[in-house]
């Protein structure tokens, strides 16, 4: 893991992985590969070799023999490909017919839509809803074919946390399929009860080694990673989790969630087995009373627990009820803004919180802070915008805040004016903000700069902008004309754009000419009215219609001029 750092992100789940089943089943392996003689009948290892003195688990064993019994039942059977999920490759217990026509799992397909996905894993098509409709006749067909081979199957929904151990991708479900499925295992191992974790570590180098030298050992680093690696810590930590909280007094509740906080970021395995009832709820209490106390440290650690949380648990996101939302909104304007904006930036990645931060009257507080002078909170709020965006019901309610005057100086600022334009694109699907875009002052010369300026992606988002203005009404062509000189921009990147820059900036400059013809047209049409009543109205005094002659001349003159000017 050390020599694969962060350069491969794939080899690095698959070593998690490794290792985890490692201090799962030490004890096992290492009994397997030091003695062939398995005294099965008692459930325990004898062990002849007199370095290693790891005392076996029997609990565990047991449950291992007992999958050993299992696995011989289905050594020679290889069941039907359809009576398998497509996501976990196992039989199914409770198959479900999804928008695509595919069966799956329910628990596994629930999980892929909880991590805000709206695919089908396996055609990869979009879905066009999320429901999930029991298929009947697939069950009975697995039932039967079950009940013949004397093959029980467990409810997966009880091992959904154990079982869900690469969870932290973007991709969780996916990548669990692609790095886990495609090892063949001799057998089955899905649905091993998961034991404690009560395996032997020491310091000397002689001991607790499998095979060709691969050590259990845990690696040197600060107390707190060293304290929390220790597999009896974990499965404590793991036991209690924060049930107690409430019962303790209130310095004994602050270390507490210390201590969670630490053994979250040196085991990121230990949040699957975290849910509502045991973690969120106690904590939101602990964040309650630490909010009412004015207790700023505790605040600080309680959202920092949190943050952990969410950070590495997508799919717990789930359990954050409207106390939470509401807590984190009231938060936002205080000592801890710093820590909220980091959790509201990770649940704004998930398109299922949009509807629950826009309730809780979070993007008033958010827009609020854009007025800051942190440069800090201000690039955390325009990335949080720029997801929230993607919502049209929260574009409506940002537009009614007349927000787009806010972002007009941050358009100017490379770091944050690839997400702001984006944010500005959003919008332009309201017919409010679109009018409060035409209205700001330096708002379309901020946008045409990026053209020039920009990356092909701000580019597009600039150009978009701007069609969307200028093909609702003719001032608002005539606007980007009068405000910025955009042509020189627009031809460079009709040659020189992405493919789809090329084509906006094609049809831009086609507005823009059409509404430069329409003005010449109806300059001139002025003119000839003027030529024709001048005509009409010739005085017989020569003197006289020289004069008024000489008028209109000056005043064509100065339009011409004008437009010139223009």
């Amino acid at each position: 893991m050390e020599k694969v750092a962060d350069t491969d992100i794939q080899k690095k789940k698959i070593l998690k992985y490794l290792l985890y089943l490692l201090r799962k089943y030490g004890q096992l392996i290492i009994g397997e590969q030091t003695d062939k003689t398995v005294d099965r009948n008692e459930g325990a290892f004898m062990v002849n070799n007199p370095s290693n003195d790891i005392v076996p688990d029997v609990a565990s064993h047991k449950e291992y023999k007992q999958h050993d019994v299992e696995a011989d039942k289905l050594s020679g059977l290889i069941p039907p490909e359809e009576f398998k999920c497509p996501i976990s490759l196992r039989l199914m217990y409770d198959p479900v017919v999804i928008a695509s026509g595919q069966t799956y799992e329910r628990v596994w397909i629930q999980k892929w839509f909880d991590d805000g996905n709206d695919t089908c894993p396996k055609s990869e098509t979009k879905l066009a809803h999320l429901s999930l409709t029991p298929n009947t006749v697939m069950k009975d067909l697995i039932s039967k074919w079950c009940a013949k081979y004397g093959i029980t199957i467990q409810d997966p929904s009880s091992q959904l946390d154990e079982l869900q151990l690469l969870e932290n991708s973007s991709t969780s479900v996916a990548s669990f399929g692609s790095s886990i499925y495609d090892m063949r295992f001799p057998v089955d191992i899905s649905n091993v009860s998961l034991g404690s974790l009560d395996t032997s570590y020491t310091s000397d180098g002689s001991r607790n080694k499998i095979g060709d030298g691969l050590s259990l050992k845990p690696e040197r680093g600060s107390d707190d990673l060293r304290q929390y690696q220790n597999p009896r810590n974990a499965s404590k930590m793991n036991l209690e989790s924060l049930c107690r909280l409430p019962e303790l007094d209130w310095e004994s509740q602050y270390e507490m969630v210390e201590d969670m906080k630490n053994h979250l970021k040196c085991d990121e395995l230990a949040c699957m087995s975290l849910s509502s009832k045991n973690f969120i709820e106690p904590l939101i209490e602990f964040l309650s009373s630490a909010l009412d106390m004015h207790n700023i440290r505790a605040q600080r650690a309680g959202f920092q627990l949190l943050l952990t949380y969410v950070s590495q648990h997508r799919s717990g996101i789930r359990y954050l009820n409207e106390d939470a939302y509401s807590l984190l909104s009231s938060s936002l304007d205080s000592e801890v803004t710093k820590e909220v904006l980091d959790i509201i930036e990770v649940l704004s990645g998930n398109s299922g919180c949009w509807s629950k931060i826009a309730a809780s009257g979070a993007l008033v507080s958010i827009l609020n802070i854009l007025n800051s002078k942190i440069t800090a909170f201000q690039e955390r709020v325009i990335k949080i915008l720029h997801n929230l965006s993607s919502s049209h019901d929260i574009c409506s309610n940002l537009a009614s805040f007349e927000c787009i005057p806010k972002f007009v100086p941050f358009l100017e600022d490379a770091s944050l004016a690839r997400h702001c334009i984006v944010v500005l694109r959003n919008l332009c699907n309201n017919q409010e903000a679109r009018a409060s875009i035409s209205q700001t002052p330096g708002c379309i010369t901020s946008i045409a700069m990026l053209i020039e300026t920009g990356t092909h992606e701000d580019q597009e988002h600039a150009l978009a902008i701007l069609l969307a203005l200028c093909s609702q009404r003719v001032e608002y062509c005539q606007l980007v004309m009068d405000e910025c000189d955009i042509f020189p921009a627009l031809f460079d990147v009709s040659v020189n754009g992405s493919d789809k820059g090329k084509a906006s900036a094609m049809e831009l400059l086609r507005l823009l000419r059409d509404t430069n013809h329409a003005d010449d047209e109806q300059e001139h049409l002025q003119y000839d009215n003027v030529i024709s009543e001048d005509a009409n109205n010739y005085p017989k005094d020569k003197k006289s219609h020289k004069s008024l002659f000489g008028v209109k001349l000056s005043v064509f003159s100065r339009s011409s001029a004008q437009k010139k000017k223009k």
